[in-house]
């Protein structure tokens, strides 16, 4: 072993690397200050992490600290959990948020008309596409990762917390000025595989604990036993397994939602009832995929958020499990997005209209509580897009004559199946034929509204006021809808 001496001090190997790479700080105030943040910049983060999340709150009550104001916050999404942003916003730290999602007492903080400037809410596909094109500048990206080496090589596998694919955190760490890495795990150089790359990396720093392992993988997934919802996937499996698109080597990705995920579990069962396999699954991924990967039943995954334990122990474990950047993933102005290469999409919806259009970001309060997501990204790729959702739920209709909040475009929609019927997009005349061939229950979209009314009767408007609370980009970067603030 050859002797070297760093500072007049006899070390290690690994220690000369630690020395070396100069990037590992004892805390996030340290961080702030070798970054050299300032008033008016734009900090990113992503939330991999979901209602698990401690890091956002632990930057910005530092951030907080030093006075820092004026803001621009570029998360991938926010929870319930980021409460504690709304004292920020009041202070002034955050003067501006763009998001994919919104939830919980900020989200209901923010309908109520308590921020200057309206947020943005981006696709992911979109909100890639902007990084990308520089039409948003990230100054400095605080990403928690759960295991690093010093250098910075990062995954999403650590010993405290799993959180498996790092695809939104990936965008960042290529784009940012600086990027900053918060973790509870510091290993050995060189962590591999690796999600972020050393050479992107500016500093690292190491917590106690950067989240809460039971909500990060809890999550948005949700495994149903309503017969309602169980009805709505089976019909929906049908639609799927009675096109042509359904052969050897098709491509589908489902929703997190309820019958979201059981369409994936009937649709197993026809595929291996008719020895037909898939060549890939794509998006956020579940249990329901990692089994037909395991089974036979699905060539490979590839996979931008690992939305439970079993999606994020495969991808370390199944060769054929692949992660992938938002990018990737959605962006419609890179060279080739792989959403671009679906066969079907399933979707849910809180609600969808008499055109199509759908909303899964405003509850029938008008206020904020969802997530653009990839929603939009997916449904405009995919060769067939399903929407399963149910008539109405509780006293609420969910088809209805207009949404609250559009966040797809009805041209972007091809089926929408219920409960008591599915109705096709007139503009897929290609579909109505094969589909009622099929024995399907097929009805016209109106007749779905007039029933909805008949059952849960006219809806009250909600009454809105003139301001802007949030703007909805399209994937495009066009503005699509506004949010307004409820009276």
């Amino acid at each position: 072993m050859i002797e070297k001496r760093v500072h007049g001090k006899l070390i290690k190997p690994y220690e000369v690397n630690a020395d070396a790479s100069g990037k590992v700080l004892e805390n996030i105030k340290a961080a702030l200050k070798k970054a050299n943040l300032k008033d008016g910049m734009t900090i990113s983060f992503h939330h991999h992490f979901r209602e698990g999340d401690y890091v956002i709150n632990l930057v910005m009550d530092e951030i907080a600290k030093m006075g820092i104001k004026n803001l621009v916050l570029f998360p991938s999404s926010l929870g319930k959990v980021h409460e504690t942003l709304i004292e920020h916003i009041k202070s002034g730290v955050i003067s501006e948020i763009h998001t994919s999602g919104l939830r919980g007492p900020l989200a209901e903080f923010i309908s109520d008309g308590n921020m200057s400037k309206p947020i943005t809410i981006r696709s992911h596909g979109g909100r890639a596409r902007a990084i990308e094109a520089g039409e948003i500048k990230i100054d400095i990206a605080f990403l928690a990762v759960p295991r690093t080496d010093c250098m910075g090589n990062a995954s999403g596998n650590g010993s405290k917390t799993q959180c498996g694919s790092l695809g939104y955190a990936i965008v960042d760490s290529k784009h940012a000025d600086q990027v900053v890495l918060i973790t509870d795990d510091l290993c050995d150089y060189p962590n591999m595989p690796r999600s972020i790359v050393q050479d992107n990396v500016d500093m690292v720093v190491v917590l106690d604990a950067i989240g809460d392992p039971e909500g990060i993988a809890s999550g948005a997934t949700r495994y149903t036993k309503n017969p309602k919802e169980l009805k709505i996937a089976e019909l929906a499996s049908k639609v799927i397994t009675s096109l042509e698109y359904y052969k050897d080597g098709f491509s589908f990705q489902t929703g997190s939602g309820g019958a979201s995920l059981a369409v994936t579990r009937f649709l197993k069962d026809q595929m291996i009832k008719d020895g037909i396999k898939a060549s890939f699954a794509l998006g956020g991924i579940t249990k329901p995929m990692v089994d037909l990967l395991e089974e036979g039943y699905v060539d490979c995954l590839f996979d931008v958020q690992s939305f439970d334990l079993t999606s994020t122990a495969s991808m370390y474990r199944n060769e054929r499990h692949y992660e992938i950047s938002a990018s990737e993933y959605a962006n419609p102005s890179n060279k080739g997005c792989m959403a671009s290469m679906l066969d079907y999409v399933i979707l849910s919806a809180l609600e969808i209209d008499k055109d199509f259009n759908v909303n899964v970001m405003t509850g029938s309060d008008g206020v904020i509580m969802g997530a653009s997501g990839g929603h939009c990204d997916t449904a405009a790729s995919a060769k067939v897009t399903i929407i399963v959702a149910p008539l109405y739920r509780g006293r609420l209709a969910t088809v209805v004559d207009r949404v609250t909040t559009i966040i797809t475009p009805g041209d972007s929609i091809d089926v929408l199946v219920t409960e008591r019927g599915i109705a096709i997009n007139p503009l897929r005349t290609d579909l109505v034929e094969k589909l009622k061939k099929a024995n399907l229950p097929v009805v016209e979209m109106h007749e779905l509204v007039a029933l909805a009314k008949s059952i849960i009767g006219e809806p009250q408007p909600i009454e809105f006021d003139d301001m802007i609370v949030a703007n909805v980009e399209y994937r495009d970067g066009s503005i699509i809808d506004s949010i307004r603030k409820r009276k």
